[in-house]
C-alpha cells in the first residue's frame, strides 16, 4: 500500500474529529460522513480549536480546505485510500457501515475501526475484501495520545497489518500490534484492571474516592508517562533488574493479587463514585476539564519522552 493521502472519517464524534484534527495537521485530505445534522460544525470548530493550539502555527484556512463532509459513507470513502470508522459500538451497525465503505474505497485501501471492545473476525465477517480489515483502536483524543492498538482478524492479511503500523507510525502514533484479538485490547483491560481496584478501595472504604485518584496522579502515574509496568519493576529490581524483583518482592505480588476486589458497580457503588467525583471535581465544568487535561497532555508530551 502507497501512503496514504486521503482518509475517509466515518462517523465524525468526538473520536472522528480528534481523528480528522490529526490526519489535517499531517497534511493529508479528510472526506467525513456522519448523520448528524450537527456533525460538520462541531468537526470545523473541533479542528480550529484542535490544530490553533498546535505547535508548527498551521494555516487553518488551508486546513480546513482538505476537510469534505459528504452525505454518506459510501460518499465519503469514493476517492479515499484510507478509512477511518468511528461509529457506535454496535456491530450490525459497523457492518454495514463497512460494506458501504467497501463499494466505493479504492481497492488497495485499508479499512480501519476505532472499536474499543469489539472483535475485528466479527467485523469483518461478511465483508468482500476481508483481507484489508484491521481494527485500529486509539484512546482519546486521538490527536494528542499517541497510542493506536493494531488488531488483525482471522481474514486480516499480514501485508495489512504491516502497512497500517508503518501509516501510524509517519503520522506520529505509537502503534502496536495485538498479536491476538481480546475483548478491550490491552490499554482498556489495564485500565479496567487498575479502576476495578480503584472502586473496590473506594466501596470498602479505604480512602475517598479523590485520594484513590491521587494515589494515581502523585505516584506510579508519574512513571507510567515514561515506562510501562514491567520496566518500571525491571528499575526497582536495582542491579539484578526484573529477575531480582520477582525473587524478592515477587511473592508480595502474589499476595496482594489473591486479595484485589471484584466489586460490582451496583447502587451503592454507583452513588458513592458519583458524589465522591463531584466533590473531586467542585465547582469546574466538564468542558474546563476536558480543556485543562489536553493542556497538560501537550505539555507533558512536549517535555517527557517514553522511555521505549
Amino acid at each position: 500500500m502507497s501512503t496514504p493521502k486521503t482518509i475517509a472519517i466515518i462517523g465524525a464524534g468526538t473520536i472522528g474529529a480528534s481523528w480528522a484534527s490529526l490526519f489535517l495537521a499531517r497534511g493529508l485530505s479528510v472526506r467525513c460522513s456522519d448523520p448528524s445534522a450537527e456533525a460538520e460544525t462541531f468537526t470545523r470548530a473541533y479542528v480550529d480549536r484542535a490544530l490553533s493550539e498546535a505547535e508548527n502555527s498551521l494555516d487553518l484556512a488551508e486546513a480546513q480546505s482538505r476537510l469534505n463532509f459528504l452525505a454518506t459513507p459510501g460518499e465519503a470513502a469514493d476517492g479515499a485510500d484510507f478509512a477511518q470508522e468511528n461509529a457506535p459500538e454496535r456491530l450490525d451497525l459497523k457492518r454495514r457501515l463497512l460494506a458501504e465503505i467497501e463499494e466505493s474505497i479504492a481497492d488497495t485501501a485499508i479499512i480501519a475501526s476505532s472499536t474499543s471492545g469489539l472483535m475485528p473476525s466479527d467485523m469483518q465477517n461478511g465483508m468482500t475484501r476481508p483481507e484489508r480489515f484491521i481494527v485500529g483502536h486509539p484512546f482519546n483524543p486521538p490527536h494528542l495520545l499517541p497510542l493506536v492498538e493494531v488488531v488483525g482478524g482471522r481474514q486480516t492479511s499480514q501485508e495489512t497489518i504491516a502497512s497500517a503500523l508503518t501509516f501510524y507510525a509517519e503520522i506520529g502514533k505509537r502503534p502496536i500490534h495485538l498479536r491476538k484479538e481480546i475483548n478491550g485490547h490491552i490499554a482498556n483491560r489495564l485500565q479496567a484492571a487498575l479502576w476495578r481496584e480503584a472502586v473496590h478501595l473506594a466501596v470498602e472504604g479505604v480512602a475517598s474516592v479523590s485520594d484513590i485518584d491521587a494515589a494515581v496522579v502523585a505516584g506510579p502515574g508519574l512513571r507510567w508517562a515514561l515506562m510501562g509496568p514491567h520496566l518500571t519493576l525491571h528499575l526497582a529490581g536495582g542491579d539484578g533488574g526484573i529477575d531480582k524483583f520477582i525473587g524478592h518482592l515477587g511473592p508480595a505480588f502474589e499476595s496482594w493479587w489473591a486479595e484485589l476486589g471484584s466489586p460490582r458497580l451496583d447502587a451503592n457503588a454507583r452513588t458513592l463514585l458519583s458524589e465522591g467525583v463531584r466533590e473531586e471535581v467542585g465547582t469546574r465544568q466538564l468542558s474546563e476539564l476536558a480543556e485543562s487535561r489536553d493542556q497538560a497532555l501537550k505539555n507533558l508530551l512536549k517535555f517527557s519522552k517514553p522511555l521505549f
